[in-house]
């Protein structure tokens, strides 16, 4: 099972390069960050120095879309800095939502989101596209490169896509139950399109926070059930409460949700997430001592998760990260 850690881009930069170090010496194998390019600082600028200061992590953006920059653009980027650093770089991709809504535009669609990464991994490996009328191809590509895409989503259109066509599925949520409800979307759409099921690498990504105070715990990342609510609620408005689509364990929280201001969006004490119960935090986060961490972790790699990607927005980073490192890392390498 691998370990990656998810930051924000939040100024200095220089803290952001700074935990990526942390963290791949505590073990973790891949760095992402969020990509909303008014809410926080330009991601791929930071990815460059992000790569220069480690040796072997894996960085890439979870998740970026294909609506605030062109596909080309998007595609240069990660040739560019693949280039740099032998490689090292994975897209996490998704339809857009605060770094679209925040500027008053919508998230884009599954089709569009399907035809932007095909024509993103082919550019990158060096090959020729049809894109505007034109047939595209980057000169100075190296050809062969594959650059890993992995798509992020929870509906069961969209998990459908992502088994027919992405090498990874993102799932921003720790619920056992839910990873395992939308894990078999995604493998059943692989196979059916004549795909090993296998080869489709899940990746879970979640607040994780180790300690005793659990109270304290809770408050600091109650944040993240609002950000899934975002989402929960575009499920909701699309195919209402049918259980078969959406299933009441991420619908049902959701009823006293009255908003969402994405001001504050991925911070701990976002006052627009007060509706988001204990409950829903446990199951959605990994909270507790060490011993929780190691358990949790071991139940999602028998459902088959190849990753676990902590959302590092809370008061004890390094403690985290230290905790993973020392305990967690180890006992379920």
């Amino acid at each position: 099972m691998d370990f990656g850690v998810v930051l924000q881009t939040n100024p200095p930069a220089s803290r952001v390069v700074e935990l990526t170090q942390y963290a791949e010496d505590a073990g973790f194998g891949y760095g992402w960050t969020f990509d909303s390019h008014v809410l926080w600082e330009e991601p791929f600028v930071i990815y460059s120095r992000m790569l220069a200061a480690t040796e072997r992590m894996i960085v890439g953006p979870m998740v970026t879309n294909p609506g605030t920059r062109d596909w080309t653009v998007i595609a240069s980027l990660f040739a560019t800095l693949d280039e740099m650093s032998g490689g090292r770089t994975i897209c996490g991709m998704g339809r857009g939502d605060s770094a679209l809504r925040y500027i008053n535009d919508k998230p884009t669609t599954l089709a569009t989101m399907r035809d932007a990464m095909d024509v993103i991994k082919r550019l990158v490996a060096g090959e020729e596209v049809a894109y505007n009328g034109k047939a595209l191809r980057i000169p100075w590509v190296t050809p062969g490169r594959t650059l890993p895409m992995w798509g992020a989503g929870y509906g069961p259109k969209a998990l459908t896509m992502i088994g027919e066509s992405c090498d990874g599925f993102i799932l921003q949520l720790a619920d056992p139950y839910l990873v395992e409800w939308t894990a078999k979307y995604v493998r059943n759409a692989a196979a059916a399109v004549g795909r090993n099921p296998d080869d489709v690498t899940i990746c879970v990504a979640a607040p994780a926070y180790v300690g005793d105070d659990l109270a304290h715990q809770r408050d600091q990342v109650r944040w993240f059930g609002g950000m899934v609510g975002n989402h929960v609620a575009d499920l909701v408005a699309r195919y209402g409460t049918d259980e078969s689509m959406v299933p009441r364990a991420l619908s049902e929280y959701i009823k006293a949700r009255a908003g969402y201001d994405y001001a504050h969006h991925g911070k701990a004490g976002n006052p627009t997430t007060d509706f988001v119960p204990d409950e829903v935090v446990d199951r959605f986060c990994v909270l507790g001592p060490v011993e929780e961490h190691i358990r949790r972790m071991r139940e999602l790699r028998d459902l088959g998760v190849d990753q676990f990607a902590i959302y590092l927005m809370h008061d004890a980073q390094e403690a985290t990260l230290d905790a993973y490192g020392s305990a967690v890392i180890p006992a379920l390498t």
